[in-house]
C-alpha cells in the first residue's frame, strides 16, 4: 500500500508540473508591435509575448545596416564613399547579392541604385507636385545597377550614384525574424510586416493562415481576395500604398528604372507569394515593372503571383489560385 501510495503521489506531482509547464496544450497567443523601416510591425504567435518583442528589437539592429537614411549604416556608409570600397556586414552582403541576381533576371525592372530619383518625388507631405523634367533625367543618369560591384564583403559604387534597398530589405529583415522565432521552437506565428505577412506553420487548429490581399479601390483593410497559406511569405506592392493622384493621374512610389517616373501599366497591385519574404519582396516591384509579364517571370523565379489590374479584373499563376479561400 505504501508503494501505491508513493506511485500515484509520484503521478499527481508529474501531472501538476505539467499543467503548471503548459505541456501537452496549445501555447497562448500573444502578440507585439514596433515601428521600423516607416513601417508598424506587427508579430502575432502562439509563444511567450517577450520573445516576440526580442524580435521587434531584431527589426532595428537590421534596420541599423540597411537604411539609407540612417547615419552609420552600410548602405549610408556606401552612398557617402565617395566612389571607395566599403566593408559591409554578411547580412549587408547577402541582400546585396539577392537584390543584384533579380536586377539583372528582371533586365533591370528592378533596379536598386534608383534612389536619385526616388528622392526627387515627395509622397507622404498630401501635397501633388511633379518633379522637374530636367531633374528627373539628371537623376536618371546615375541609375544603372550594373556600376555597383560586390566582391565578397566589399561594396562600391561610382560617385554620386546612391543604393536604395526599400525593395527588399524588409523583406530580409522579415527572413531574419522568422528564422530568430523557429530557432527559439516557435511553430505558429503570422509575422505582419506592413505589405510584407509570414505565415508560419499553420494555426494550432491545422488550419492555414488568412491572408487578405488588399482591394486597391476600396479603404485600407477592405480585401479584395484572401488566400490560405502555410510556411510561405506573401508580398504585395501597390499604387494605393504611397502616392497622390494629379489631373486624372495617380503617382505613386514604384518609380519606372528607365524613365524616373511612376510605372504608368494598367496595374494596381501585385502579390507574390513565395518561400522566403526577401525574394517576394524584390519579385513584387519587378513584376509590378514588368506588367502582365510579371506572371511568368515570377514563376520562373519558383514563386506565384496575383495581379490586379486599375480596372479590378484579376490575374493568377496556376499555383496561387489553389490558394484561393472562397
Amino acid at each position: 500500500m505504501r508503494y501505491f501510495a508513493r506511485v500515484v503521489s509520484i503521478l499527481l506531482l508529474c501531472a501538476a508540473l505539467t499543467m503548471a509547464a503548459g505541456c501537452g496544450s496549445v501555447p497562448q497567443k500573444n502578440s507585439a508591435v514596433g515601428f521600423h523601416m516607416d513601417t508598424v510591425i506587427t508579430l502575432t504567435g502562439y509563444c511567450d509575448e517577450e520573445l516576440l518583442k526580442e524580435a521587434i528589437g531584431l527589426c532595428g539592429e537590421y534596420e541599423k545596416l540597411l537604411s539609407r537614411t540612417m547615419e552609420g549604416s552600410d548602405i549610408w556608409n556606401i552612398n557617402h564613399a565617395r566612389g571607395e570600397a566599403v566593408t559591409v556586414s554578411d547580412d549587408t552582403a547577402r541582400v546585396l547579392e539577392l537584390a543584384l541576381d533579380i536586377c539583372k533576371k528582371s533586365d533591370g525592372a528592378l533596379d536598386i541604385t534608383i534612389a536619385p530619383a526616388v528622392d526627387l518625388w515627395d509622397f507622404k507631405s498630401g501635397e501633388a507636385a511633379l518633379p522637374a523634367d530636367k531633374d528627373i533625367a539628371a537623376a536618371m543618369d546615375k541609375v544603372d545597377y550594373t556600376k555597383i560591384t560586390l566582391d565578397g564583403n566589399n561594396v562600391r559604387i561610382p560617385e554620386g550614384m546612391q543604393i536604395d534597398l526599400g525593395a527588399v530589405a524588409k523583406g530580409y529583415i522579415a527572413d531574419r525574424v522568422e528564422e530568430f522565432l523557429r530557432d527559439k521552437g516557435v511553430e505558429s506565428a503570422a509575422l505582419n510586416f506592413g505589405g510584407n505577412v509570414i505565415a508560419m506553420g499553420e494555426k494550432p487548429d491545422g488550419l492555414a493562415w488568412n491572408i487578405g490581399i488588399q482591394d486597391p479601390a476600396a479603404p485600407t483593410g477592405e480585401s479584395a481576395l484572401v488566400l490560405g497559406v502555410k510556411d510561405l511569405s506573401v508580398v504585395t506592392s501597390g499604387v494605393y500604398q504611397r502616392g497622390f493622384d494629379l489631373n486624372g493621374v495617380r503617382y505613386h512610389h514604384i518609380l519606372d528604372s528607365q524613365t524616373g517616373y511612376p510605372v504608368q501599366n494598367g496595374l494596381a497591385s501585385v502579390t507574390i507569394i513565395s518561400n522566403g519574404s526577401a525574394l517576394g519582396d524584390a519579385l513584387s516591384t519587378a513584376c509590378f515593372a514588368m506588367g502582365s509579364d510579371g506572371l511568368a517571370f515570377a514563376e520562373s523565379m519558383g514563386a506565384e503571383a496575383v495581379i490586379i489590374y486599375s480596372d479590378g479584373t484579376m490575374e493568377y499563376t496556376d499555383g496561387a489560385q489553389e490558394l484561393l479561400i472562397g
